[in-house]
C-alpha cells in the first residue's frame, strides 16, 4: 500500500519561498516514474502544478520560472521548491504518484495518479 506524506507548508509573505517535501513508503521503484504536485484553492478545482515523468518535468504556466520540482529516487521523495510566492499561490498542495509505473493521460490530469497525500497548506499574504 502506497503512502505519501507531504510536509513543508506554512505561511509566508509575498515574495517568499517554501520547499515542500513528499515522503513515500510502501512502494517499489515503479511508483516514482510518474509523480506530481497538485493544489486546490478554496472554492476552486484541484489543478496540476508540476510533474516529473521519467526524466521530463512539466509545469503549469502560472508557476513556470518560480517553482522547481525534483525527485530523490533513492529516498523515494518528491520536492517542490517555490520561490517568489504570490497570494494566488495560496492553496492546499498535494503530492500524487502512479504506482503502476505507467504514466497515463496528461501530467495535469488527476486521474493519472492513483495515490495521493493528505495535503499541506500554503498561505501567502
Amino acid at each position: 500500500h502506497v503512502q505519501l506524506v507531504e510536509s513543508g507548508g506554512g505561511s509566508v509573505q509575498a515574495g517568499g519561498s517554501l520547499r515542500l517535501a513528499c515522503e513515500g513508503s510502501g512502494v517499489g521503484d515503479s511508483s516514482y516514474v510518474c509523480m506530481a504536485w497538485f493544489r486546490q484553492a478554496p472554492g476552486e478545482n484541484r489543478e496540476g502544478v508540476a510533474s516529473i515523468r521519467g526524466d521530463m518535468t512539466f509545469y503549469a504556466e502560472a508557476v513556470k520560472g518560480r517553482f522547481t520540482i525534483s525527485r530523490d529516487s533513492a529516498k523515494k521523495s518528491l520536492y517542490l521548491r517555490m520561490n517568489s510566492l504570490q497570494p494566488e499561490d495560496t492553496a492546499v498542495y498535494y503530492c500524487a504518484a502512479e504506482s503502476s509505473g505507467i504514466c497515463r493521460g496528461s501530467w495535469y490530469d488527476d486521474y493519472a495518479y492513483n495515490n495521493w497525500g493528505q495535503g499541506t497548506q500554503v498561505t501567502v499574504s
